[in-house]
């Protein structure tokens, strides 16, 4: 079974914290707009072939906020920052809803930053139908709800979020949606310009959607291959938001077949 440590990186000032496990070739993990739920069942298999870099957001988990990142092409300015001091430029790279925005960003400012792009439900795209959910309305409990189609059924649910929340888990939680909303809240979870700023990027692509998701509607799947055409689309069956958890399975076959191809 692979392993996983936590590593300091020191990047811009800050110490980043980033968890790393596997072996093999690198591939860059970019959590969501929650922060990184812990080695789970998606992590392992993927490890399995891959080295996973999962660095923790600034202002997530024990990584200092830094003050002088006020949006998402700022945040995503500062990962291709750790990318190019780590020397690991044209690595592979999944991102998570806003992590997601993230790595596209990174994509729009340095088509070269990566060899090959998964995005998994993404923000950053306004999408032409529905809309984003509006999270910051909800409660934690019912945010954290929301982001899986069926909770009593997704076992790893139960294991990230199930039971009695700690009074850490919670203020975890709130302290990673307030550095959320600090980034993201105006516009909403996306970038006006960034379909202008991605449109004719060639990288290879992979986008990822649950057809169950509540979160991230089709919409921003279907704006991002408006601006990609090159990009793959894999649909998840009965999936959430969260197709990592959801379908473990189905989730790391598609990954790994796009990463090998």
């Amino acid at each position: 079974m692979p392993k996983w440590d936590e590593e300091t990186v020191r990047t811009g000032g800050v110490d980043l914290v980033m968890v790393k496990g596997g072996s093999g070739k690198p591939l860059v993990i970019l959590h969501d707009e929650l922060g990184y739920t812990g080695w789970m069942t998606w992590n392992e298999r993927l490890a399995e072939e891959r080295t996973l870099l999962i660095p923790q957001q600034p202002g997530f988990g024990k990584t200092p906020r830094l003050d002088w990142i006020q949006d998402y092409r700022d945040l995503g300015a500062f990962y291709a920052r750790m990318l190019r001091e780590m020397g690991l430029e044209g690595i592979d790279a999944i991102g998570f809803s806003a992590g997601g925005f993230i790595a596209a960003e990174m994509a729009a400012a340095n088509p070269k930053i990566f060899s090959r792009m998964v995005l998994v439900a993404p923000m950053g795209i306004k999408p032409a139908a529905g809309e984003i959910l509006d999270f910051f309305s909800l409660t934690i409990r019912t945010h954290l709800r929301a982001t899986v189609a069926d909770p009593v059924t997704t076992v790893e649910f139960a294991k990230i979020y199930g039971g009695e929340m700690t009074p850490d888990q919670f203020e975890a939680f709130e302290d990673a949606r307030t550095e959320t909303a600090r980034l993201g809240w105006d516009p909403f979870m996306h970038s006006p310009s960034l379909p202008n700023r991605l449109e004719g990027i060639r990288m290879p692509t992979l986008l990822v959607w649950g057809q169950r998701d509540g979160v991230v509607p089709r919409g921003c799947v279907e704006a991002y291959k408006d601006v990609l055409p090159q990009a793959q689309i894999a649909e998840i069956a009965a999936a959430g938001h969260r197709p990592e958890i959801e379908n473990a399975a189905e989730f790391a076959r598609v990954v790994k077949n796009f990463l090998s191809a």
